[in-house]
């Protein structure tokens, strides 16, 4: 199915929603309805407990050129208020999304798959962050997440020079989980989707919620953030179900609770 926001559509495969930029003709760069109809796709995700992994990509071999840079000459805001650039940069989803780049993901669109948990790119995907050759600088977590994926200097480099690099240096880089060949990345992204969703669905939410505090809390009080989170999953049925599972030699059957 899709949004009533034709700029981003949303359909789902089984239990994974897969979330589309849609303005090929701008090279899918982020505007105002771009923005809010990730927003409203990722609530989506999160909401309906069917779904249990989402996969973000764009449209005709683009994944996102940006910030929609003529929007934004007219006054229209990329970002959504207390969620950031393009409606997801600053906003803790519950439920793990991959990123599934073809082509350009320059700019707000390198920042988009930076913000995803997982990210698969084709060969022929490209990466920067050119900000500063127009005077500005990755602020919709550029600057503030790839210091934290990759080396100090290496980070640095790209940030300051605005160099774009291929997908076989971002996997050097560690930046992408794997390499497809051209046209492949939604597929391998899929496929890597499904192994997710094979998992206890509250179990990947809090691996999302234990690493989140590692990122942003001091050691002791990210593992007292961690207890908490096993703690409820102790508690869950989805434990009991997980025990039963193993034991009875079977898969097991996930609520969500």
């Amino acid at each position: 199915m899709s949004t009533p926001n034709t700029t981003v559509l949303t359909e789902n495969r089984g239990d994974v929603l897969v979330i589309t930029l849609n303005r090929p003709e701008a090279r899918n760069a982020v505007d105002a309805d771009v923005a809010h109809g990730i927003a409203a796709a990722v609530d989506e995700l999160d909401s309906d407990p069917q779904l249990r992994v989402g996969v973000l990509t764009g449209s005709a071999g683009t994944f996102s050129a940006g910030m929609d840079l003529k929007a934004a000459a007219r006054g229209e805001s990329p970002s959504v208020d207390g969620r950031g650039f393009a409606g997801l940069t600053e906003f803790d989803n519950a439920k793990p999304l991959v990123a599934a780049v073809e082509g350009f993901a320059m700019g707000g669109g390198f920042e988009l798959a930076l913000a995803c948990d997982l990210v698969v790119a084709s060969a022929g995907a490209r990466f920067a962050l050119p900000e500063v050759k127009r005077g500005l600088i990755a602020g919709g977590g550029g600057a503030i997440r790839l210091p934290k994926r990759i080396p100090h200097h290496l980070a640095l480099e790209l940030l300051l020079t605005g160099r774009a690099i291929g997908a076989d240096r971002a996997a050097e880089l560690g930046l992408v989980n794997r390499v497809t060949s051209d046209g492949g990345a939604l597929d391998a992204a899929l496929e890597l989707a499904a192994e997710l969703s094979a998992n206890a669905p509250l179990a990947l939410a809090a691996v999302k919620q234990v690493v989140r505090h590692s990122d942003r809390l001091a050691e002791p009080e990210a593992f007292t953030a961690q207890r908490g989170e096993i703690r409820r999953l102790h508690e869950s049925a989805d434990f009991a179900e997980g025990v039963r599972a193993f034991t009875e030699k079977r898969a097991p059957k996930w609520t969500g609770r």
